[in-house]
């Protein structure tokens, strides 16, 4: 059964051209260690919330826009196999993780097991 891995983190509004760049940057490598689909999406209708919301989440500043990101992969096993692999791959040595258009401390991220996938 596929497997997601979810990501919600808060870019500088003047940063969307970085961090679509860093991301297309990416993309490759999970692609070559068995993930299927990358999605990096931009909010653009993301209410702040009174008691929760994805801004509040990431504590997401004035200036910043909330993106909310997945990975497709076709299976747990793949995904953790991809996962380590990906930490011994050069492209992601030659990264300046500090140089990343976002504050990494308040991503928030995690693997999820499908339990309704439906299609048109």
């Amino acid at each position: 059964m596929s497997y997601v891995d979810g990501f919600v983190v808060a870019v500088p509004r003047d940063n969307k051209d970085a961090y679509a760049v860093e991301a297309r940057k990416m993309w490759p490598v999970f692609r070559d260690h068995g993930a299927l689909e990358m999605w990096e999406c931009w909010g653009d209708d993301v209410p702040d919330g009174k008691v929760t919301s994805f801004p509040m989440a990431v504590k997401a500043a004035e200036d910043e826009v909330v993106v909310f990101s997945w990975i497709l992969w076709p299976d747990r096993a793949t995904r953790d196999k991809g996962n380590t692999a990906m930490m011994e791959d050069p492209r992601m040595k030659d990264l300046d993780m500090s140089a990343m258009p976002f504050d990494g401390k308040r991503m928030i991220y995690g693997g999820f097991a499908p339990l309704v996938h439906s299609t048109r």
